[in-house]
């Protein structure tokens, strides 16, 4: 049996409380301030923050303010006006790479051949998006994102850039007010998920630990699926891809478990156990009508307009299970 340490056992009850207990309202404006002294210093740990965001989530009108503290943009330690020095600094170093950027164009264009290609794929996904409401009101400034993601990809070697990536920065653009907020948040959402999402960095770790989550707690479905073709749960790397934006109704659903990952509760890579909780949504589907690997896929495919708070809930639950059995180190060390 795995000897669970202190903060393991303290999250085993936060998620037990998040499921058992009604949800209380979001995280308001007035709540969200009374976190802090009359100089913007915390007044309460993280860590209650952090738990209080799993299991209540944040009000729209907290959100933006918040998650530059969840990114890492703003320090948890920092007063007010610190802050205001912070985003200013941000302000101009976004500037400084825009400028740099003018300044590179014309050799990117003429050496780079990579560069010319992924102008053109940005150009063409920003094309896609719907940048209008069902009342006909202008949501994203596409110019604004196309300038946003080429930057990103110039400056960003190790992420560079991956269809999906115009998705999840209109999401930030969506959020927050200015371009230098939408760039940075983006940047730091992506160290401070470890570049899950990135095909080349982390996608590949989530599908492996996924296949042993999978083969640990639930043998006779890891039968199946291996039966069924070894490359179905690999198969899967969309969801870890696009941080499972496709699998909600709305965009408030995607910020809440975005936010949730962004706080590290209940442990560590959180996004294998809201993908593995997906997963045994269609389990018994897959089981009795006997799936082969590309209906597996056309099932998985069809989870769709997914409530953030039941997922949530539901990844807590196989935590709660996880912590109590004896789990093999490199997953521990993965999840835990």
């Amino acid at each position: 049996m795995t000897t669970l340490s202190p903060e393991n056992s303290l999250s085993a009850r936060w998620s037990a409380s998040f499921i058992l207990v009604k949800r209380k309202p979001p995280i308001d404006k007035t709540e969200w301030d009374g976190f802090f002294d009359e100089n913007g210093l915390l007044a309460k740990s993280r860590d209650f923050i952090c738990v209080n965001i799993l299991e209540r989530g944040l009000h729209p009108f907290v959100r933006t303010e918040a998650w530059k503290f969840l990114t890492g943009y703003y320090s948890w330690q920092s007063s007010q006006d610190e802050r205001l020095t912070v985003d200013s600094t941000r302000r101009k170093n976004y500037e400084a790479l825009c400028e740099m950027y003018e300044k590179i164009q014309p050799l990117l264009e003429n050496l780079h051949r990579n560069f010319m290609e992924t102008r053109t794929t940005i150009a063409y996904d920003i094309q896609k998006l719907y940048d209008k409401d069902p009342l006909g009101n202008v949501l994203i400034d596409k110019k604004r994102l196309e300038k946003i993601l080429l930057l990103s990809y110039v400056c960003n070697t190790q992420a560079e850039y991956q269809q999906g990536f115009h998705e999840m920065v209109m999401l930030f653009q969506l959020m927050v007010e200015y371009d230098h907020e939408t760039f940075w948040l983006f940047q730091f959402f992506l160290q401070k998920m470890e570049h899950s999402c990135v095909i080349n960095i982390g996608v590949g770790k989530n599908l492996d630990k996924l296949n042993t989550l999978i083969n640990f707690l639930d043998p006779m479905f890891a039968e199946h699926l291996r039966g069924k073709g070894a490359g179905t749960v690999q198969s899967l790397f969309p969801w870890f891809c696009l941080c499972f934006q496709h699998a909600f109704k709305s965009f408030d659903d995607v910020w809440r478990l975005w936010e949730v990952l962004l706080t590290g509760k209940p442990c560590r890579n959180f996004q294998v156990l809201v993908a593995y909780s997906m997963l045994q949504m269609v389990r018994e589907q897959v089981l009795q009508e006997s799936m082969t690997s590309n209906d597996i896929l056309l099932a998985c495919n069809s989870l769709i307009d997914l409530d953030a708070d039941v997922l949530i809930s539901a990844a807590c639950l196989v935590y709660a299970e996880l912590i109590q059995k004896d789990v093999p180190q490199p997953l521990k060390d993965f999840l835990l």
